[in-house]
């Protein structure tokens, strides 16, 4: 066990987390798209955006699945994936601001609308999900 811990903070400090990436991308993105699902599931997908993070929630998971395994995988499909999650995140932010500014009262009713709106920075969830594919695309891959 204490070879393994060594190994990996050796791989980190070198920079080599392409693998260690890929592996939390793929855990991450299917809790994250459950709880997108209750989120939206509360608010009635009352917008045909709200169907778009759980669409891509499958492809990012298999991409990161696949990226731990190949290194193509994390240098083609894992970062294009991961884009496309990123934008939705930035798209999320966007909409869920829309959203605050629509509920009675919007942005002058600040504090009941950001509490019992949409949440404004639960999309940043999925920039940073996204973020973290785009990066293992340039990271070196664990020896």
């Amino acid at each position: 066990m204490g070879r393994m811990i060594g190994r990996l903070l050796e791989n980190v400090a070198e920079g080599r987390v392409q693998k260690l990436l890929a592996a939390t991308i793929a855990l991450s993105a299917p809790g994250l798209g459950l709880e997108i699902y209750f989120e939206h599931y509360k608010a009635s997908f009352g917008d045909k955006w709200m169907w778009t993070p759980l669409l891509l929630t499958p492809p990012l998971t298999a991409a990161g699945a696949a990226g731990f395994v190949s290194e193509r995988a994390a240098r083609t499909a894992l970062p294009a994936v991961s884009a496309l999650y990123f934008l939705d995140g930035v798209a999320g932010i966007v909409t869920h601001i829309q959203g605050i500014r629509k509920r009675p009262g919007g942005f002058k009713e600040a504090h009941y609308n950001l509490i019992m709106g949409p949440p404004l920075l639960a999309p940043g969830s999925l920039c940073l999900i996204g973020g973290l594919g785009l990066a293992a695309a340039i990271v070196k891959r664990e020896r």
